[in-house]
């Protein structure tokens, strides 16, 4: 899948140095990895729930999250938001 942007993904990790494994062990399966729907993401990403339009993925340990719209159809994903676990549940990404 085509992932856009890893800009975002780097900004975070360059904020939260601890987070930057997960982050590029995630992008990597990611960009390599071609899903047809979501139910093909689940088996890959058990933990990644729908919210409203969004798949919210839960990143190294559940201590980030990762906001993204998915476009199957086209194999897109668009990094929306990483997110730590307190600030996204302060529910602001939201709006």
């Amino acid at each position: 899948m085509h992932v856009i942007s890893r800009k975002t993904l780097r900004a975070f990790w360059e904020r939260h140095p601890d987070s930057k494994t997960a982050l590029v062990r995630w992008f990597k399966i990611v960009r390599n990895t071609q899903f047809a729907n979501f139910d093909d993401l689940r088996a890959t990403f058990p933990s990644a729930d729908k919210v409203n339009e969004w798949i919210v993925f839960n990143i190294g340990g559940n201590k980030v999250r990762l906001i993204a719209s998915i476009h199957f159809n086209r194999s897109k994903i668009y990094v929306r938001h990483v997110l730590t676990h307190a600030d996204y549940d302060r529910g602001e990404w939201k709006r």
